[in-house]
C-alpha cells in the first residue's frame, strides 16, 4: 500500500535539512545554454533558439532577470539570462518597462519572445516561485531547479505551478530541469508543469518531476482542446499522484521517460487527445495509461514499453484503464527525427541524464549517456542542411555586397563591416571565442546559400555554428567549420551566424550570401 507524497518526502526532508546544517555547498559544472538545440515538437513551427544571437547578462536574483527583460531595445530582441543562487519572494519584485510586463510573485515571461534562461555556476534554485509564460514564444529554460510552489499556504506563487504556460504560447523548449513540490492538492500545490488556452509546439527533455500530487496538464478544462504538439522525452516522473500528464484534445509523444511510483494514474488522454507512448519504462505504478475521471475518451498508440510491477483497475464507468495488455487503438504520426533507447535500459539513461546539474548530458539512442560536445552536435536538425563544402563555391551575386551588418560583439580593431565589404585582409572577430555577426538588408532577399570566409592563418577555428533567420529565430543550418551552407531558400531581411563553438578567436573575413 503506497502512503500519501508529502508522508514519504519526510525523510528525504530531513537528510536535506541535515546537509544545509552542515553547511553543505554542492557546486556543478558551468553550464553551457542550450547544449545541442531543441528536440521534439519545440523544432516545429519555425523552432525554439531562446535567446541566441543575443545579448548574455549574469542574474542572481528575481529581480536582476526582470531588470534584464526589461532593459531590452524590445521585447522581442534576444537575451540569454544566466541564473545563478537562489531566487525567491525575498529577491524578487516587479519590473516596469516597454520591453516587458512583470511581476513580483513569481518569474514573469509575459508578452515577450526570443528568451533563455539558465542555471549556471553552482545551480539556479527557484524557491517557493513559479515560472509564468503567458501569450510568449521562442523561450527556453534549462538547467533550473523550481521547486514547492503554492497556490495556498504562504507564500503562493504561479497558481501553484512550478511552471505554468497559457494563453497564446508557442515554441517552448524546458530542458535538464527539476520540478519538485512537497505534496499534493491539500499541502498547497498544483501542477509542476501545465499548458492551457492555445499552447502549442513543447517539449520537456532529460528533467525530473517528482514528489507532487498532480505531474501537469495539457488542458484547463474538457472544452480547452487547442493546446498540443508536445514532446516528452527522457523524464523521470517519481511519486507522482496523477497528471504524468494529464492530456485534454491534441497530440502528444512520450518517449525514454521512466516512471516510478504513479500512485493513482499515469498519462491521462482524454476528450480527444492522441498521445504516442513509445520505449517507455513504468515501474512500481497504478493505471500508468488510459482515459480517467470522465466519460469522454482519449487515444494512444504504444510500442516498445515495459511494465515492471504495474497493476491494472477494473475499467468501470468513467475509470478506462488502457491495461493489463495496452494495445493501440489510434495512429500518432510524428513530424521532426529521433532516436529510440531500447527501454529495457531507460531507467539507467535517465538517472545519468535527467534534472538539473547534470552536465547536460543527453543521448544518442545507445543507452549510454553521452556529454554533449560544443563541436559536434548530437541532435538532428530538422531542417537537413548540408555541411559546409569549401570546395563548392558557390555561383551567382554576393548579396552581402549591399547590405549591412550588426553582431553581437566584436573585439578590438575589427569590424561588423569588415565581414561583407568584399576584402579577404579585413575581418570581424568576436570579443571571445564565440559571438554572432549578421548581415541585414533594408528589404527582403531570398537566401539559400552562404559561404563563411576565415582570414588567413585563422583557418580551422571555428568549430560549431548555426545559421539562424534573425527575422524568425528559426535556425537554417547547423554544423561544424567554415565554408559554403546551404539550407532550403528563405526570403528575410537578416540572417545571424552564430559561432558556438572555436579553437580560438575566429577571424571572418567574409559573411557571402547568396540566393541559392
Amino acid at each position: 500500500m503506497r502512503r500519501p507524497v508529502a508522508l514519504r518526502l519526510q525523510a528525504a526532508l530531513g537528510t536535506l535539512a541535515l546537509a544545509a546544517a552542515a553547511g553543505v555547498v554542492l557546486t556543478v559544472p558551468e553550464a553551457a545554454a542550450a547544449a545541442g538545440g531543441a528536440t521534439g515538437y519545440a523544432t516545429q513551427n519555425g523552432g525554439t533558439t531562446g535567446g541566441a544571437g543575443g545579448t548574455t547578462v549574469r542574474a542572481t536574483t528575481g529581480t536582476a532577470i526582470h531588470e534584464a527583460l526589461c532593459g531590452r531595445a524590445d521585447s522581442s530582441t534576444p537575451i540569454t539570462i544566466e541564473v545563478e543562487g537562489t531566487i525567491n519572494h525575498g529577491n524578487t519584485s516587479k519590473v516596469s518597462g516597454d520591453s516587458c510586463n512583470t511581476a513580483a510573485d513569481k518569474i514573469e515571461l509575459k508578452q515577450v519572445s526570443n528568451v533563455t534562461i539558465v542555471g549556471v555556476g553552482s545551480g539556479a534554485v527557484f524557491d517557493q516561485l513559479g515560472i509564468h509564460i503567458r501569450e510568449s514564444s521562442n523561450i527556453i529554460i534549462q538547467n533550473v531547479t523550481v521547486r514547492n510552489v503554492k497556490k495556498s499556504g504562504s507564500p503562493t506563487s504561479n497558481g501553484g505551478d512550478a511552471i505554468g504556460m497559457e494563453s497564446d504560447v508557442r515554441n517552448v523548449w524546458v530542458d535538464h530541469s527539476t520540478l519538485e513540490a512537497s505534496g499534493g492538492e491539500s499541502e498547497g500545490y498544483d501542477g509542476l508543469f501545465d499548458m492551457k488556452d492555445n499552447t502549442q509546439y513543447v517539449t520537456l527533455s532529460y528533467s525530473v518531476l517528482r514528489n507532487s500530487g498532480r505531474g501537469g496538464l495539457i488542458g484547463s478544462s474538457e472544452s480547452d482542446r487547442s493546446n498540443g504538439y508536445v514532446t516528452f522525452h527522457h523524464n523521470l516522473y517519481e511519486n507522482i499522484d496523477s497528471r504524468a500528464p494529464l492530456l485534454r484534445g491534441g497530440t502528444a509523444h512520450m518517449y525514454n521517460n521512466h516512471y516510478v511510483s504513479l500512485n493513482k494514474s499515469g498519462i491521462n488522454s482524454r476528450a480527444g487527445a492522441k498521445a504516442k507512448v513509445d520505449n517507455n519504462y513504468f515501474e512500481d505504478s497504478k493505471d500508468v495509461l488510459g482515459t480517467f475521471y470522465t466519460d469522454e475518451a482519449g487515444f494512444w498508440q504504444v510500442g516498445g514499453n515495459i511494465f515492471d510491477n504495474v497493476t491494472w483497475s477494473e475499467r468501470s464507468g468513467d475509470n478506462n484503464p488502457a491495461g493489463p495488455d495496452p494495445q493501440s487503438n489510434t495512429t500518432v504520426s510524428i513530424p521532426y527525427s529521433y532516436t529510440l533507447d531500447d527501454a529495457s535500459c531507460v531507467p539507467s539513461v535517465v538517472s545519468g541524464t535527467a534534472g538539473a546539474n547534470k552536465g547536460l548530458k543527453v543521448s544518442d539512442g545507445s543507452c549510454t549517456p553521452q556529454t554533449p560536445d560544443p563541436t559536434d552536435p548530437t541532435d538532428p536538425d530538422p531542417t537537413d542542411p548540408t555541411e559546409p563544402d569549401p570546395t563548392d563555391p558557390p555561383s551567382g551575386t554576393n548579396l552581402s555586397l549591399d547590405a549591412g551588418a550588426d553582431g553581437s560583439s566584436k573585439a578590438g580593431g575589427t569590424s561588423y563591416g569588415n565581414v561583407r565589404d568584399g576584402d579577404l585582409s579585413t575581418y570581424w572577430s568576436p570579443a571571445g571565442t564565440t559571438g554572432s555577426v549578421s548581415v541585414k538588408w533594408s528589404s527582403a532577399r531570398t537566401v539559400g546559400k552562404i559561404n563563411i570566409r576565415e582570414a588567413a592563418g585563422s583557418e580551422g577555428t571555428i568549430g560549431s555554428y548555426r545559421v539562424v533567420n534573425r527575422d524568425t529565430g528559426a535556425v537554417l543550418a547547423s554544423g561544424s567549420g567554415a565554408g559554403v551552407i546551404a539550407f532550403s531558400p528563405v526570403s528575410l531581411e537578416k540572417i545571424t551566424f552564430e559561432i558556438t563553438g572555436a579553437s580560438g578567436t575566429p577571424k571572418v573575413a567574409e559573411f557571402e550570401t547568396y540566393a541559392g
